[in-house]
């Protein structure tokens, strides 16, 4: 007897439903439902944080790139109807950029390497050397992390004051190197921390060896610790380069030593004697000099070319730099 048409139909539509609502079947399609919403829930909060944190790096870039006439145009929001580079070239006028890049590399660089040395040491006796009294001088190191530095200037204006320090550089070069530079205690704690975490064999056969402490630590401790100098090496350098709290206490920036920072703040008030001293003044109106929006667009314009040489950076270091973060514990 012939099978009817209608009856393989339905046997085929009832053998589909019991074979895709089968436990096992169910359990991969909803844990792939799961993982598919899972990834885009992940590359929309990705994408969202990227634009959050781009935003304001791609608006300056195209407002360094706008011509100074345009500044008052309403209808110019993102793209420029006049490109230009004027802006950059009056910002590095006003700057005085490339002496005071060269300087501001060069305290940010030797700070950092002081503060690396000297909070190694300090973390190093904290986490190994124990001696009585040591954790109450660890818990005033921790409260240098919680004092603002406000709290500490005057003293520290006085004390540099009679070693007549004030207005030179090596009043940061002696603060970074005697572990209270820029947030030192920061710093002590990374290395403490990650010290702690070393076996302690290590410096128990170097010992047998015959090894001082200094050179225990020297030689077997600190190149263990890449990870941690590459961390705190980074944000010294950083902290510094953007510092102009304690530059411009100790009257570190001047004419003849600029430093970004300094220079930063003052720019919307240097943009004229720039132009002027730079024989310039033609380059831009008297109306145009005189907008509030053309000073804070050359104000802009500035701090993308202070940020720019550290974004240079960052592209070279990442990969170090998040391998050093997993390795000293730092998360949030």
């Amino acid at each position: 007897m012939k099978t009817n048409i209608f009856d393989q139909i339905r046997a085929s539509v009832t053998g589909y439903v019991e074979k895709v609502t089968e436990p096992h079947v169910v359990f991969k399609r909803n844990r792939k439902i799961k993982e598919i919403s899972g990834q885009v829930i992940r590359y929309v909060f990705l994408i969202g944080l990227c634009f959050v944190i781009l935003f304001p790096t791609i608006q300056q870039i195209l407002m360094a790139l706008r011509a100074p006439e345009d500044v008052n145009n309403p209808a110019v929001v993102w793209i420029p109807e006049v490109w230009s580079t004027l802006n950059i070239k009056l910002s590095i006028m006003v700057l005085d950029y490339w002496d005071a890049l060269l300087n501001t590399f060069k305290l940010s660089f030797f700070a950092m390497i002081l503060q690396m040395a000297s909070t190694a040491l300090a973390g190093y006796a904290f986490s190994r050397l124990r001696f009585k009294g040591s954790n109450i001088l660890f818990v005033l190191v921790i409260l240098t992390i919680v004092i603002p530095p406000q709290a500490l200037s005057l003293a520290q204006y006085l004390y540099f004051r009679d070693l007549k320090l004030i207005g030179k550089e090596g009043a940061i070069y002696l603060m970074s190197g005697l572990g209270m530079g820029i947030r030192s205690g920061i710093f002590i704690y990374i290395f403490r921390q990650f010290f702690r975490g070393l076996p302690k064999e290590l410096e128990e056969s170097a010992m047998i060896d015959g090894a001082s402490v200094f050179r225990t630590f020297w030689n077997v401790m600190l190149p263990n610790a890449r990870g941690a100098m590459v961390t705190v090496g980074l944000f010294a350098f950083v902290w510094q380069w953007n510092d102009a709290y304690f530059v411009k206490i100790f009257e570190v920036s001047k004419a003849d030593f600029p430093l970004l920072t300094m220079r930063l703040l003052n720019a919307a008030e240097n943009v004229y004697a720039a132009l002027f001293y730079a024989g310039a003044l033609d380059l831009v109106g008297q109306d145009i000099w005189e907008n509030p929006l053309f000073l804070a667009l050359i104000s802009n314009v500035s701090a993308l070319l202070m940020m720019l040489p550290l974004l240079i950076m960052y592209l070279f270091v990442q990969k170090g730099f998040v391998e050093s973060i997993e390795r000293t514990g730092i998360v949030g």
